[in-house]
């Protein structure tokens, strides 16, 4: 099923002109961002299954997101932001996650985008960008497309006397069907090659068409659709270098990588909850326990404390990646960096299989009555299955044993 929403989106930022949609509350310490998070999962879980089923698209919940405040917390503390830590930053996205994993995923790329801009923006794209996010406006993606191997050198950006231009179509989207800006992944003519930047598009100049195509089984309403620029006037201060910030060594893909993790990880805790309020209030032990009630059976206890002790392993690595980062950050080195890098592998090694566990689990624990479609606790297994694919896995295990085993720094992109 396909909506096109490019004509009724909301009013986006005007291009020259101060835009504030919400006002956002201004947090200032990572012990007060995860206080907010707390909050607004507490208030977004009870209706997570009803937007699932009906792929309710979740405009307020976004709104109420970004005032919270929460979506400037990696703003630099020179520009204004609460500058938090990266494991509070991840531990944020897992709470949100935890209640719901589309709401969690949305703004995994706005917080990409920020990153790129402390790595390789000037000081007044910083300064005016974010502000732009300070005051509510908020960032989707263009990154990736479809339909040939080097899907990334499609979407074009031409310079010219009379302008600069981007053409091309985008896909896998998230987060640009809600957004004020599209930061988007295009390639340049340069000294007899292709160079790649991010361009940062407003959501509503002449010529982009975000439509809401996505289709999947999972992560249903994080409007991971498709963008479709045709000759969208970009200035050039909003255009970012990309690939040098590969060129040396930044940590723009550990970033990227651990707020995956954190999604996973939030996804996880959130089967292990519903299976722990399922098997308390509804389930039947098995006859052969010989007990009266299933939270009573040895098995089913033995089972949620192997899940348990994975949970807080999945948390322990991923608090250890953030302060990896947080180093990385400080002290940006080939090793540094490749440090953060396999760190934050090691957390998503364990945050995958977690998630698809504990979303598994939670059926075999729950018993038959956990299937039925109303309760729609299929969506937590759905929602990891659809997201943990994002990169695989197995490709995480062969850079860790490679860097153990023959000292190989892994490679500097976004998918590491």
């Amino acid at each position: 099923m396909s909506f096109d929403l490019s004509t009724d989106a909301p009013e986006v930022a005007v291009p020259g002109e101060q835009h504030v949609p919400g006002h956002p509350e201004q947090i200032t310490d990572d012990a007060q961002a995860l206080q907010v998070a707390r909050r607004l999962a507490d208030a977004f879980a009870p209706e997570a299954a009803l937007r699932d089923r009906e792929r309710r698209l979740p405009w307020a919940e976004l709104d109420a997101f970004v005032a919270s405040g929460l979506w400037g917390i990696s703003v630099p503390r020179e520009f204004g932001g609460a500058g938090v830590r990266n494991g509070t930053l991840a531990e944020v996205i897992a709470t949100i996650s935890a209640a719901d994993g589309s709401l969690g995923q949305i703004p995994q790329n706005h917080f990409y985008a920020l990153e790129v801009l402390r790595v390789g923006g000037t000081v007044d794209q910083q300064r005016f960008f974010y502000g732009r996010v300070l005051a509510g406006e908020r960032f989707g993606n263009a990154l990736a497309e479809i339909g040939q191997k080097d899907f990334k050198r499609r979407t074009r950006l031409t310079r010219a006397t009379t302008g600069w231009h981007v053409d091309g179509k985008k896909f896998y989207c998230t987060g640009a069907l809600y957004a004020y800006w599209i930061p988007t992944l295009v390639v340049a003519d340069g000294e007899g090659h292709d160079v790649t930047y991010l361009a940062f598009v407003p959501r509503n100049t002449p010529g982009v068409t975000v439509t809401d195509d996505w289709d999947g089984f999972g992560q249903r309403v994080t409007g991971s659709g498709s963008v479709q620029f045709e000759h969208v006037r970009v200035e050039p201060e909003w255009v970012v270098p990309f690939q040098a910030s590969f060129e040396r060594p930044t940590t723009i893909g550990p970033l990227a990588q651990i707020m995956h993790a954190a999604i996973d990880l939030g996804q996880a805790r959130g089967a292990f909850e519903a299976a722990l309020q399922f098997v308390r209030e509804h389930s039947r032990p098995w006859i052969d326990a010989k007990v009266e009630r299933a939270t009573e059976d040895p098995l089913t206890i033995a089972q949620f404390g192997d899940l348990a002790v994975r949970l807080r392993a999945a948390e322990a690595l991923l608090r250890r990646a953030g302060r990896f980062i947080d180093a990385a950050q400080a002290e940006p080195t080939d090793r540094s960096v490749a440090q953060a890098s396999i760190a934050v592998a090691e957390a998503r090694a364990l945050t995958t299989t977690a998630s698809l566990d504990a979303g598994s689990r939670l059926f075999e624990l729950a018993g038959t009555a956990s299937t039925l479609d109303g309760l729609g606790l299929d969506r937590f297994w759905r929602n990891a299955r659809t997201h943990t694919l994002h990169d695989p896995v197995r490709w995480k295990y062969h850079a860790i044993g490679n860097f153990y085993l023959n000292d190989k720094l892994p490679p500097r992109h976004g998918a590491l």
